[in-house]
């Protein structure tokens, strides 16, 4: 059983940046899809960035120009490097993975709280 545990979240400032990283048990190759989603209050999960295992990586509308999705197949860690926070990216931010086999795996969430 893979496990995704992120970390990285916190308090920050608006206009300041954070870097979340998810660290996978396994191989990050085992995946077919990785990503990141984030659920603020009250509201559903939504997608952030999501990258298949040999594409290019697709955002949300509110994170392009913002947020940067990237891989290191050495640590088997992906990461979310999130610049020009706003108010409203305050959520709990979720490491997704998918695997061959249709298989999807969540980590246990990071909390991310842009306030001043």
């Amino acid at each position: 059983q893979v496990q995704l545990v992120e970390s990285g979240g916190g308090l920050v400032q608006p206009g300041g940046s954070l870097r979340l990283s998810c660290a996978s048990s396994g191989s990050i190759f085992s995946f077919v899809a990785l990503g990141w989603y984030r659920q603020a209050p009250e509201m559903q999960r939504e997608l952030v960035a999501v990258a298949a295992r040999y594409g290019s990586t697709n955002y949300a509308d509110s994170a392009k120009g913002r947020f940067t999705f990237s891989r290191d197949y050495a640590r088997n860690t992906v990461y979310l490097q999130m610049n020009s926070l706003k108010p409203e990216d305050t959520a709990v931010y979720y490491c997704y993975g998918r695997t061959a086999d249709g298989m999807d795996y969540w980590g246990q969430g990071t909390q991310v709280t842009v306030s001043s």
